[in-house]
This record gives structure tokens, C-alpha cells and sequence, in this order.
């Protein structure tokens, strides 16, 4: 018959399958991050070969492709070692739906190439494609962050995927300046979608620096150095306040983009290092769960006295008792129920720590599928959309995620959509 030993021995080899398993994933969160980054600058390049009519920027697209490639591959070859074939625990069905989106779009990245190398397509559809792929790119790093067991781990997580999100919004900023300075838009309706990234990629910053680790603030610090961003100010403050119909001087369009790329190669250094630092996470909690299971199966359970198996019936005995965890020491042999204790009790502060971290997560769920309600029953583009949750959110004086909860609760009244 079974111990209570054994079983927890399987608890512990479980743990560090889990934590394989998300070590996994946080290695396809790297190569994730490096792809985006790469797509983001083949974007922009190729935003500003479209905006030259196909005579500027000739030489850096296709090595800029290239390097895509490149990250696209190493992030394919990770696809391949997970499990497809196992019942894996979490959101693995989520995960894996994200994954077939992102391929389908990597495999159709060399027509849209095409599309942009003849000049078949203006830039804004060409952004919109790009800005695509990289939200289902996005979409996988949100699903590890949100199945990761780890409360220590899922902190990191989360920071990486709010500042990952708000680069690609810096990114969706630069893509509608070039568009603005090239004055090859409807100008009002593109300095508000300016003004809409602005502040959404603020936004997400800000959730960021609230989950991230000391050792990457000053990074992250040297990043908003105020005099690192005045160049981009100013140029916003031009964008932002230009008269509709009186053009703009193209030759900011490059000074444009490459200020606005020195912002996002500050914010990637600081991805960089919080991605080491998630790494790094994985790899020491794997190493000490490892050194744990050794120490517990060399374990012997000790004969128990009466008095010690009365010990279960003891209210400091319960499962949810407040024991420090501290590793297992192997010039000790405990009994089973002290182990348990143990086990238990940092389980439950697990729970407790994760239920605290997840909650950015959740918010973020009930604001995106607000957002969506919306734009299916409203005929609204996702920077209206947003806007009207806010100003729904102000005239309330609620939270714009309570707000997001009550329409959800009440889409249906709600019109539909005219055909």
C-alpha cells in the first residue's frame, strides 16, 4: 500500500514537470519577444518604403527580412518541442489555438512581403497586416503568463507581457507618424489614433513597472530619462498639433522614425534583461525542486508513536498552518505529517500570491472583451471603442474594469450590428 510519503514524492515530481513545462514556455516567450521586435522594425522600414513610393530604404528591408527570418525560425523550432500529443494541465488549448494563428500568419509574411516590394498595398494596410501577426505573436506570451503556476515566475510574466505590449504600442505610435509626416492619411483621425497609443502604451508602462523586479528598473529608468524622450516630444507635440490640410516637412519622417525606434531598442534592453531574468527564475526553481525530490526519496518514514499519529487531530496539525518553507534538510528525517504540513502550506501561499498576480491578467480579459462587444454591436474601431470605455468609466467614477464587467453583464441590450 501507498504511504503518504509517496505520494508526496509524486506531488513534488509533478511540480517539476510543471516547471519544465513553463520553462518551456518562457523560452517561447523570449523568442517570441525577438520575432516582435524584429517585425516591428521590418514594419516601420517598410512603412517608410511605401511612404518613398519604393525608392527609399531599398537595402534595409530585405536585410531587416532576413532577420526576421531568422528569429521566425528559431521561434518554429520551439513550437516543435512541445507536446502536442499529451493531455497536458492549464490552458494548453488556449496556447496551442494561438499558436496555429501565429503560423498561419509566418506562413503568409512572404505574400505580404510581395505586396509591399510591388507597392500594391498603402502603408496603413500594410501596418494593419504587420500589426496582426504581431497581436497573435502577443497573444501566445499572454497565455503562458496566464497559465504559469509559479507565483514568482508569473510576476515576471506578467511584467514581460505589459512591456512587450507597450512596445508594440510605441511601435503602432512610430507607424502613425510616418503616415502623418508623409501626410498620406486622413490627418484629425490619425492624431487621434497617435493620441490613443500614446496613452495606451503609458498604460500598459505603467503595470510593468508595477510587477518588475528591482534589478531591471534602472534599465528601465535610463529608458524614461527625460532627456532621452525630448526629441520624441517635440516631435509629438508637431504631429499632435498640426493644422489639417497644411503639410508637413517629409524630412521629419526619418528623424521621426529613427527617434522613435531609439525608444523602442530602450525599452527591448530592458525586455532583454527581464527575459534573463524570467530564464534564470525557471532555471533555479527547477534545480531546487530537483535538489528536494532527491532529499524526499531518500526519505524513511519514521516509526510513529501514538502521540505522533494523534498529532493529525492537533488544530497546528491543519494543512493550512502558516510553516515557513524552508528546504529540506537531509541530516533530518521528519515524519510524513510534518512534510505535509509543509507541502501544504506553501501550496496555499502559492494560491494566495498567484490569485493576487492573475488579477492584472483577469482585468485585462473583461477590457478586451468589452472592447470587442462593442466594436461588433457598435461598428467601432478598437481606439473608439477604448475611448468610449473610459469616458463610460469617468462619467460613472468606476473603474474602467468594473465598467467592462457590467456591460459584459448586460450585452444583451445592446443593439446588433445593421447589416
Amino acid at each position: 500500500m501507498k504511504s503518504g510519503l509517496s505520494f508526496l514524492v509524486a506531488a513534488r515530481r509533478s511540480e517539476i514537470s510543471e516547471l519544465q513545462q513553463l520553462a518551456l514556455n518562457c523560452a517561447l516567450v523570449d523568442a517570441t519577444g525577438r520575432l516582435i521586435h524584429a517585425l516591428q522594425r521590418e514594419r516601420g522600414l517598410s512603412n517608410l518604403y511605401l511612404g518613398s513610393g519604393g525608392t527609399g530604404f531599398t537595402t534595409e528591408r530585405p536585410l531587416q527580412a532576413r532577420e526576421t527570418d531568422r528569429c521566425a525560425t528559431q521561434l518554429r523550432a520551439l513550437f516543435d518541442r512541445l507536446d502536442t500529443e499529451a493531455s497536458l494541465a492549464g490552458h494548453s488549448a488556449r496556447l496551442f489555438s494561438r499558436i496555429a494563428w501565429v503560423l498561419q500568419g509566418l506562413d503568409a509574411l512572404p505574400r505580404l512581403r510581395e505586396c509591399v516590394d510591388t507597392l500594391a498595398w498603402t502603408p496603413a494596410r500594410a501596418t494593419r497586416a504587420y500589426v496582426r501577426l504581431i497581436a497573435g505573436l502577443l497573444g501566445t506570451v499572454f497565455e503562458a503568463a496566464d497559465s504559469a503556476g509559479d507565483p514568482g515566475l508569473s510576476r515576471l510574466l506578467v511584467a514581460l507581457f505589459n512591456l512587450m505590449q507597450g512596445k508594440e504600442y510605441a511601435g503602432r505610435e512610430r507607424a502613425s507618424g510616418v503616415l502623418l509626416f508623409a501626410s498620406a492619411c486622413e490627418r484629425t483621425s490619425e492624431q487621434q489614433r497617435l493620441l490613443h497609443f500614446i496613452d495606451a502604451q503609458e498604460r500598459c508602462l505603467r503595470v510593468f513597472a508595477e510587477f518588475a523586479p528591482n534589478k531591471v528598473l534602472p534599465a528601465w529608468h535610463e529608458a524614461q530619462d527625460p532627456s532621452t524622450l525630448a526629441p520624441l516630444e517635440r516631435l509629438r507635440r508637431i504631429l499632435c498639433t498640426a493644422t489639417p490640410g497644411v503639410p508637413l516637412d517629409e524630412q521629419h519622417s526619418a528623424e521621426w522614425f529613427g527617434t522613435a525606434t531609439q525608444r523602442m531598442d530602450a525599452l527591448r534592453r530592458v525586455e532583454e534583461q527581464l527575459g534573463a531574468e524570467l530564464l534564470a527564475g525557471c532555471d533555479a526553481r527547477i534545480r531546487a525542486a530537483e535538489a528536494e525530490l532527491a532529499i524526499l526519496e531518500k526519505q524513511t518514514t519514521p516509526p510513529s508513536d501514538v502521540g505522533d499519529l494523534l498529532a493529525f487531530f492537533e488544530d497546528n496539525a491543519s494543512a493550512s498552518a502558516d510553516t515557513p518553507d524552508q528546504p529540506y534538510n537531509p541530516s533530518l528525517q521528519r515524519s510524513t505529517l510534518e512534510l505535509l504540513r509543509e507541502q501544504s502550506s506553501r501550496l496555499q501561499s502559492m494560491s494566495d500570491e498567484l490569485s493576487t498576480v492573475r488579477s492584472s491578467l483577469n482585468e485585462r480579459k473583461l477590457i478586451e472583451r468589452a472592447k470587442g462587444l462593442l466594436m461588433a454591436r457598435r461598428n467601432m474601431g478598437e481606439e473608439e471603442a477604448h475611448k468610449t470605455l473610459r469616458q463610460m468609466a469617468m462619467n460613472q467614477k468606476r473603474r474602467l474594469v468594473d465598467v467592462a464587467d457590467a456591460l459584459l453583464t448586460s450585452a444583451d441590450l445592446l443593439p446588433s450590428p445593421k447589416a
